[in-house]
This record gives structure tokens, C-alpha cells and sequence, in this order.
């Protein structure tokens, strides 16, 4: 099959190293991969923050980007539920109905990679091994907009190596939220304080979720407790193996086409 990868904004930003990971992963299982080079926001932090008409070109421009795609896989749940229940709604407010119709048809085709993996290819074994263990937080949107369900976990369980702790109040939000974070800071700060104990009880060595967002906001708050857990995307996990250099020593981003 060939995929094309949707990277986000952050992480291409801030972590390419996890649409690196993707990448590979996806080759990994015998798929092409490509990244239009025409990508870029899914509008996600305009319409959260109530700038609508604003993301409608946004959304115009991702329809064009990812136009005649076969599958768009990106490794976050919130930028997915962001293309599933918003960029259409958005475009029909707007009276822009064709670009409605195209985003709906578009969004139809795009996958988290815990969904894509699971349900489109039909594995959770992905030949992944990481000697370490871990905690799983799920991230609010995959969670309750996607309901991407036990499907990550699935996917850590056949990880060779790995060993898997459940994580105390998982479901309870990190405290993220994109600008709710920057808006609502002491909210934001109680909520991580709490999510970061429950991460140290599990005495994992590692926290992982789909989404950079989260696991930048709970990684910048352990590094400063300066715990000894470290954060790393579900995809940087599926993606390492035994024998090739971890996708968290490779620097270099995925390469485009």
C-alpha cells in the first residue's frame, strides 16, 4: 500500500524524530511511504481557539495536499479527531459545502497509527523490540473522539522485551490541552502534578502516548523533577529493533517525496 504521512505541525516541529519512526515503521511492513510536501496545520489550533473562518483556508490547503491519497497515517490521535470532527463542520459553516464534502471524504482515509496498524493492516505485532519498562498514557482525543480504545496497548504488548505497567488513573487528562495550558496554567500545572505521580508509581523507565503534545507536556515536567523517566512516542517504540540503531538516537527527518 502506499501511505502518505502526515507529520503535524509539532512534530515536525519539535520532534521529527517521531515522523521519522513512522516512516520506518510503515516501510518496516512492507508499505511506501511518501509526505506531500504541500502539508501543513490541520487547523486544529485555530478553530480550538475560536478563529474558524481562519482555518477554513487551512483545511483547503490540506485537502489539497493529501488529494488522491489511498491512506493518510499520522502519529496523532489529536490531529486525527481534529481532521475527523472538525475540518468538514468547519468548511460547511463557512458555506464552503464542496470543501466540506472533500475534507469529509478525506477524513474517511485518515488514520491515527494505532488504528492503521491494528485495523487496516491487521497486526500488532510489528516485529518491535525495546528492553524497557513502560507505561501507557492514553491522550484525551484518541481516547474520546477517536476511540482508539486498547489498541496501543495491543501494540505494546507483542513488543518484545517490553514490559508493560498499567498506569494509575490513566484516562485523567495531563493537564495539556494545547492553549489551555498557556490560558489556564495553575489548572494545568495541578493536573500534570497529578499525572506525574501517578506516572512515577509505576516506576516505569519510560511514558509513552500517540500524541508529541501530551508526552511534551508530562516529559518537560518529569525532566524538571529531573525523575529519570524519559517520554517517547508509541511510534518510536514500534519502530525500534534489536538490531538497527532506536529511532531516539536518529536525528535525521523523514524524507519527502
Amino acid at each position: 500500500m502506499r501511505v502518505a504521512l502526515f507529520a503535524t505541525c509539532l512534530v515536525d516541529t519539535v520532534v521529527p524524530q517521531v515522523a521519522r519512526a513512522t516512516a520506518l515503521l510503515l516501510e518496516r511492513l512492507g508499505h511506501e511511504v511518501v509526505v506531500p510536501r504541500g502539508q501543513s496545520c490541520c487547523g486544529q489550533m485555530h478553530v480550538n481557539t475560536g478563529y474558524r473562518r481562519e482555518a477554513v483556508p487551512i483545511v483547503a490547503n490540506h485537502v489539497r495536499a493529501f488529494a488522491g491519497a489511498e491512506a493518510i497515517v499520522a502519529p496523532s490521535g489529536s490531529c486525527v479527531a481534529s481532521i475527523h470532527h472538525q475540518q468538514a463542520a468547519v468548511a460547511r459553516r463557512a458555506g464552503e459545502h464542496a470543501l466540506a464534502d472533500e475534507a469529509a471524504a478525506l477524513a474517511g482515509r485518515t488514520f491515527e497509527l494505532s488504528q492503521f496498524l491494528v485495523d487496516v493492516l491487521g497486526v500488532t505485532d510489528v516485529g518491535a523490540y525495546y528492553p524497557h519498562r513502560v507505561t501507557y498514557h492514553p491522550t484525551c482525543h484518541s481516547l474520546r473522539l477517536l476511540r482508539v480504545g486498547d489498541r496501543p496497548l495491543s501494540l505494546l504488548r507483542a513488543v518484545r522485551g517490553l514490559e508493560l505497567v498499567e498506569l494509575p488513573r490513566a484516562e485523567s487528562c495531563c493537564g495539556f490541552g494545547g492553549t489551555f495550558a498557556v490560558k489556564n496554567a495553575d489548572t494545568s500545572t495541578a493536573m500534570l502534578t497529578d499525572k506525574m505521580a501517578d506516572v512515577l508509581a509505576t516506576r516505569a523507565e519510560v511514558c509513552t502516548a500517540g500524541d508529541a503534545s501530551c508526552l511534551m507536556h508530562i516529559g518537560g515536567g518529569l525532566s524538571r523533577l529531573r525523575s529519570g523517566t524519559r517520554t517517547v512516542h508509541l511510534a518510536e517504540i514500534l519502530a525500534s529493533t534489536e538490531d538497527a540503531v532506536t529511532p531516539q538516537q536518529a536525528t535525521a527527518p523523514a524524507v519527502s517525496a
